[in-house]
């Protein structure tokens, strides 16, 4: 079962393809790892299938629809694409009450995705008060909010320290032992070895591999992406 596909997807900007027919598939119920170098097309390729960018051609569907046309996307997908967009001077919890009644979600979730991320103790401290990390924990409170089949996370260790960091591989494998289904974009190729059941490799724009993580995931990123300029 797959839980997202990509088929031909392609994003020029002013001429350049930052993404250039980009076709894979998400396995449902897995980690999949999304993988490349600096200004390979990731980011790219996550707004566009988030309907945050605007394919010039080719599509990129969850559970076989754009995500423009979920019934209700929260609930669908959560993303982190950023660890910017906080208030400072709101608490945490202020921050996802106002991300859970824009979505109709149940006041409830507040206070259960803070105890998932382990924030409950900084709960109603000011996000300005916040480390990196700590506010790496809110964006992935807020992702979880609707309890989405699906996350897609960019660069969710940053600024987590090793024990942040073993957390976060715990969660990530729960969510996919219970069913869900996980999109990680990292550059630290030792994590996603790790936590990862498969891999999708991308640079220039283009594919360069797909496929289960192997035993030498750094050999292969190497490999694939030598030439990828």
């Amino acid at each position: 079962m797959t839980a997202v596909h990509v088929r031909e997807l392609t994003k020029r900007y002013r001429g350049v393809r930052a993404v250039d027919a980009l076709t894979f598939d998400v396995p449902a119920g897995s980690v999949t790892g999304f993988l490349g170098p600096n200004g390979a097309g990731k980011t790219t390729t996550l707004r566009m299938l988030l309907g945050l960018a605007r394919p010039t051609s080719g599509t990129a569907l969850i559970d076989g629809r754009a995500y423009h046309d979920l019934a209700e996307p929260r609930r669908t997908v959560g993303a982190v694409l950023e660890s910017g967009g906080f208030h400072p001077g709101r608490t945490g919890r202020d921050h996802l009450r106002i991300l859970a009644g824009s979505a109709r979600l149940p006041m409830a979730r507040v206070d259960a995705v803070l105890d998932e991320v382990d924030l409950t103790g900084a709960a109603d401290r000011r996000v300005r008060t916040y480390s990196l990390g700590m506010r790496q924990r809110l964006g992935l409170a807020g992702a979880l909010l609707g309890d989405p089949g699906l996350l897609v996370l960019d660069e969710p260790a940053n600024g987590l320290d090793p024990a942040g960091m073993s957390w976060l591989r715990g969660l990530l494998r729960r969510r996919a032992a219970a069913g869900g289904t996980v999109i990680v974009s990292s550059h630290v190729l030792s994590e996603i070895a790790q936590t990862a059941d498969h891999a999708v490799i991308v640079g220039a724009g283009r594919l360069r591999h797909a496929g289960p993580v192997g035993d030498d995931l750094e050999r292969t990123f190497l490999a694939v992406t030598s030439n990828a300029i």
